[in-house]
């Protein structure tokens, strides 16, 4: 079994979280704020929340499991084990990071009769805390977000200032940066090696990974530029939107842009950045200018140093299709406490595919 995972992350300190790829830009400067999350892993907790529920019948058994340090395809491989199936075939509907205490469901075929000693698995990084059965397998990407509690200790800075920030946050919303969870440890390099061609060896899952932190590196790198010049939450000319709750997009086309702002100014539809593929909507006019300007000026690694605008010709040229990505998010439901004058509490959702850890960056201004 392996060694019980402690209490702390190995890297728990937030005061100086910068992507090892490429400088992000907020809203705000730093204005000597500091605070450390994950001085424990009960720190930070996660809870997925998925848009139904199990049907109560079927091959599939349904847990919802608490994790502590571990990944989410260490625990499917646990459950795989244990059931005598592919960890391919175990269910679940995004990762969760190691360094939380993270609640999420996995579903597991095991047929329609046959019943699974779960409890078995129980250690201090694992818990079953519920099992139904269901009728499929759990695919990735079926989730309507996730509900975050964080705890920021070691918090310095005027708290007014602070407070200030919260508000606007809960207002205003945040760039809608990937975080460096995506990126993991080298992938921009790894991934210029293989839209270089050196893919030998690289299995399709890794394929994928490498192929997710490309594009999102670039759509970084865009929102970085639409930061910079502050029109991260505005619509400029041209600007491909995304009604809110959903993926339908379409371009803002100059004569309707006058009723589009005052939607976006609503929160009914938000700017959008580019995660780079075949297809897709293209933005143009002033838009257009900021994402080509955003994607040439930026360079990749020693494996493939030539400009953003090269990588998104090498993404395409895989067949992967183009998406787009809103440029901003605004948690739901943030709540706030101080329990004293050096601890911070956070509550919040946010959407799937939204980072908590960059709502921290953008509250400390880098």
């Amino acid at each position: 079994m392996p060694a019980a995972v402690k209490g702390s992350a190995p890297t728990p300190s937030y005061c100086s979280t910068v992507a090892e790829v490429e400088p992000r830009l907020f809203p705000w400067p730093e204005a000597g704020l500091r605070a450390r999350l994950r001085a424990d892993l009960a720190d930070f907790q996660v809870r997925e929340e998925l848009p139904f529920l199990p049907s109560g019948s079927g091959s599939h058994c349904w847990l919802e499991i608490e994790k502590r340090g571990l990944n989410t395809e260490q625990v499917a491989q646990r459950l795989a084990r244990l059931a005598g199936v592919a960890a391919r075939d175990v269910g679940f509907a995004g990762l969760k990071d190691r360094w939380a205490v993270a609640r999420q469901v996995f579903t597991v075929p095991v047929g329609a009769d046959k019943t699974c000693t779960w409890a078995s698995l129980n250690d201090e990084n694992l818990q079953i805390l519920s099992q139904r059965r269901h009728d499929k397998k759990l695919r990735r990407g079926v989730l309507r977000g996730n509900h975050f509690h964080l705890v920021l200790r070691e918090v310095v800075g005027d708290q007014a200032l602070w407070e200030e920030r919260l508000t606007a946050v809960a207002q205003e919303g945040f760039p809608n940066y990937f975080g460096e969870q995506r990126f993991g440890h080298g992938n921009i390099d790894k991934a210029g090696r293989l839209l270089a061609g050196a893919s030998r060896g690289m299995g399709r899952h890794e394929r994928g990974l490498l192929w997710s932190a490309a594009r999102s590196v670039l759509f970084n790198m865009v929102l970085a530029a639409r930061v910079r010049q502050g029109g991260w939450s505005q619509l400029l000319p041209g600007d491909v939107v995304q009604l809110d709750g959903s993926h339908s997009h379409f371009r803002a086309e100059d004569e309707e842009l006058p009723t589009l702002v005052e939607r976006a100014a609503a929160w009914d539809l938000h700017p959008t950045g580019p995660l780079p593929g075949r297809g897709g909507i293209r933005p143009g006019g002033a838009a257009l200018q900021v994402e080509e300007g955003a994607l040439a000026a930026w360079r990749g690694g020693a494996a493939l140093p030539e400009s953003g605008l090269h990588w998104a010709q090498c993404l395409a040229a895989q067949g992967l299709d183009a998406g787009r990505r809103p440029l901003r998010v605004r948690p739901q439901g943030l709540t706030w406490t101080w329990p004293d004058a050096a601890t911070l509490e956070l509550d919040f959702f946010l959407p799937a595919g939204s980072f908590a850890t960059v709502l921290v960056e953008t509250l400390l201004g880098q």
